[in-house]
């Protein structure tokens, strides 16, 4: 049975795989229309638009934008034509699920082994503000744009996905672990500076999952066996778990749960 109105909107940033596409679909299936914004080749596009079907198929608004998601006019673009199709207070979810991140080590490997893993070339400036700036601090210009068009709903609701590596350091994922701390700072100045217009923003750290971008990350395979044997429940975490998790919390009566950040790990990160 539907859960929300249809004249209601989630705006998902990274929805053609992982947890934004399995959000996209679950909050469709619960009766909103979706603007979905993702950055993918050709190639990737007749898999991509299966995908996509099934969420039309709700019969909803639905908006798609293959662009930028990181540049000015990117954000502009999809802004302004999720405004024409919604209008102003349409926006009820905004998901940030954008991965595009560095993965390369800070400090040389010793031996050969690791350097077939990891290769030669080290992380510098420029690949750490990017990389920050991706998946942690373009929250915030996509939160300002939509304030400033006045998408947002007199209650809304705001998500990001941050990760273990925001404490534990893992080889090769330093500019990520740095990117997720900062969309973890950023979300909290959200929840309290926009709260007097209904805003309220979360964190969702997911426990370990097998997505395209998990399977990107150097020793990716071994992180996932050792997480099914530390996980209570013997299994990974799925984007299916975590998008019913971000639609509980974009109900009415979470509307009380404010600048935290919720595990959605089957109590692997307790586990030890």
């Amino acid at each position: 049975m539907p859960q929300f109105s249809s004249q209601q909107w989630a705006l998902v940033l990274g929805a053609s795989s992982g947890f934004g596409l399995a959000t996209a679909k679950k909050l469709a299936g619960q009766g909103l229309s979706v603007c979905l914004v993702h950055r993918d080749r050709r190639g990737s596009m007749d898999r991509i638009e299966i995908e996509f079907e099934e969420i039309r198929a709700h019969g909803h608004g639905f908006l798609a934008f293959n662009l930028d998601a990181l540049s000015p006019e990117g954000i502009t673009t999809a802004i302004s034509g999720l405004k024409v199709a919604g209008g102003e207070g349409c926006l009820r979810v905004l998901l940030h699920s954008i991965a595009f991140g560095n993965l390369k080590p800070i400090a040389p490997v010793k031996t050969e082994a690791l350097k077939q893993i990891y290769g030669e070339a080290l992380t510098e400036d420029e690949d750490m503000a990017r990389t920050v700036y991706s998946m942690g601090t373009s929250l915030l210009s996509w939160v300002q744009a939509a304030f400033r068009a006045g998408l947002f709903a007199s209650d809304a609701r705001v998500f990001g996905l941050t990760s273990e590596g925001n404490e534990v350091a893992w080889r090769g994922y330093a500019a990520v672990s740095a990117a997720k701390t900062a969309l973890e700072a950023v979300s909290r100045s959200i929840a309290v500076e926009f709260a007097p217009y209904g805003i309220r923003s979360n964190i969702i750290q997911a426990g370990v999952t097998d997505t395209p971008a998990l399977n990107a990350i150097p020793g990716a395979d071994e992180m996932k066996n050792f997480a099914r044997k530390r996980n209570p429940f013997g299994r990974l975490t799925t984007p299916q778990d975590v998008a019913g998790v971000i639609a509980l919390l974009s109900q009415d009566d979470a509307g009380w749960i404010n600048g935290s950040l919720i595990r959605v790990d089957g109590g692997e990160r307790v586990a030890g």
